[in-house]
């Protein structure tokens, strides 16, 4: 606080900085105005750059709501650095109004405020407007106007930039959710954009082929997922770090990716695409985590993913093609000699596989090397399927550095956590899919028990006994 006469600087102590005054007018620059009762609340003397500062911690509602009330607030308001607009912060007390007339309002608002914070130093923009239909004006981000922009965040609107939008230059991270746009409209954009780093898109059904420019020299994040007219991905950004890619298989193209380090890929034959297509690409890859419902046998890998230390790899279907061989897995095993920890969901409805139980001859082995760096597994929805039995083998039989391996059967995750309380069950199973997890509790303590050296802990999970 400013020094003031003693007289007042007492006042304000015993009110802890707020001061009831009908006989001083001046005051700080950020006084409210007076009351009804013609009473003027005195606010602290501070610099108004200071009060500029908290006015910009609040939230923007609040903030707005400030503003409404006091003509300091009104002129730090203008230049609030973070807008988010959606149904909770632009909420309207007129329950009467149709829902049409509602996003009509909701659409003005938007507008009115961007319009009056154009090119005055936001930082942030988040529209989330799931229902109304909302067109974002790009020319409010043109002329410079957009230069203090950092992140960009859009769901549920339509958004066409142009070649008038011109640099971003601030822009670091944009997100893209439910969004109308095409893929010439948001290169527009990422040319521009020289400072993005995080490029996330989801269920933009608008784009049918999305292309990186190598402009982008600070991409370290790209995310497409589930944008179902998709159908190419064509990257030549040097230094993306993490990919995220889920929706059909596709053109993939990355360019140049000796920094990948993280690969996420769902679709149908990723892990078929992910041992033949692109070891040679990505030889710095550390984690990766594969998701597909269909595939055919996995073959051995062209060249090695010499770096990579984590692995998952999801095979999850209501039933799994039953000619896919588990077995065949153990490509992975040989062209990741620096993996410790690899991870197999193959949760399915209905196993349709070929039981142990029912084929109880021999199991397979593969000859190879002893891999020396594996030190935990984990297989959920464990079965009696004999190619997973085989697998599983392998593994206890040619890891020498495993120190941990976990076999759960279908849905243990599932299981309740206070056996004392009887409100609390699990979901019911039918009938099959309990006989299921049973024969494949059997062949774990069958086949695979018996195999597990003495210093690996084995930990088996099985579905709730108390519910099931």
């Amino acid at each position: 606080m400013e020094r003031q006469p003693g007289r007042r600087r007492r006042r304000a102590q015993t009110t802890h900085g707020l001061v009831a005054s009908q006989d001083n007018k001046k005051g700080s620059p950020c006084q409210q105005d007076a009351g009804s009762q013609g009473v003027e609340i005195q606010i602290p003397s501070l610099p108004e750059d200071i009060w500029c500062y908290i006015h910009s911690l609040m939230p923007m509602r609040s903030a707005a709501r400030a503003a409404c009330v006091s003509r300091a607030f009104l002129r730090s308001w203008r230049c609030h650095p973070n807008l988010t607009f959606s149904a909770r912060t632009l909420r309207s007390n007129k329950k009467e109004y149709k829902y049409d007339d509602i996003a009509r309002d909701f659409c003005s608002k938007i507008d009115q405020i961007l319009k009056r914070h154009s090119g005055i130093g936001v930082k942030k923009l988040n529209i989330q407007m799931c229902k109304a239909k909302y067109s974002f004006p790009c020319s409010l981000l043109s002329n410079g106007s957009g230069d203090s922009i950092r992140y960009l965040h859009f769901t549920g609107c339509s958004f066409r930039p142009t070649t008038e939008l011109g640099c971003l230059r601030s822009l670091t991270k944009l997100h893209l959710y439910h969004v109308g746009f095409t893929g010439d409209d948001l290169g527009c954009l990422l040319s521009n954009s020289f400072a993005l780093e995080v490029l996330g898109i989801r269920y933009c059904d608008g784009i049918g082929c999305l292309k990186v420019p190598c402009t982008l020299q600070r991409l370290r994040y790209l995310e497409v997922l589930g944008c179902c007219n998709l159908g190419m991905i064509e990257s030549k950004a040097p230094n993306i770090f993490s990919f995220d890619y889920e929706g059909k298989r596709i053109q993939l193209s990355l360019g140049e990716t000796l920094q990948m380090k993280e690969l996420r890929l769902s679709f149908n034959g990723a892990v078929r695409y992910v041992c033949v297509e692109l070891p040679s690409s990505m030889p710095n890859l550390k984690v990766a985590t594969i998701s597909s419902r269909r595939e055919i046998n996995t073959p051995l890998l062209h060249s090695k993913y010499l770096h990579l230390k984590s692995l998952t790899i999801f095979l999850c279907a209501a039933t799994f093609s039953p000619a896919y061989d588990y077995l065949s897995l153990v490509s992975f095993f040989d062209g990741c000699p620096s993996l410790e920890t690899f991870v197999l969901d193959v949760s399915e409805y209905e196993m349709k596989h070929v039981s142990i139980f029912s084929d109880p001859s021999d199991l397979r082995k593969i000859q190879g090397q002893q891999h020396h760096k594996m030190k935990t597994v984990k297989i959920l929805g464990f079965t009696s399927a004999k190619s997973l039995i085989e697998l599983t083998c392998h593994i206890v039989e040619s890891m020498a550095s495993l120190e941990c391996l976990t076999l759960e059967t279908y849905q243990s995750s599932s299981k309740c956590f206070e056996p004392a309380d009887r409100s609390n069950e699990c979901s019911p199973l039918p009938i099959h899919v309990l006989k299921g997890a049973q024969r494949g509790l059997l062949a774990i303590r069958t086949y695979i028990e018996p195999k597990v050296p003495a210093m690996v802990e084995l930990h088996v999970v099985e579905t709730c006994r108390r519910c099931h």
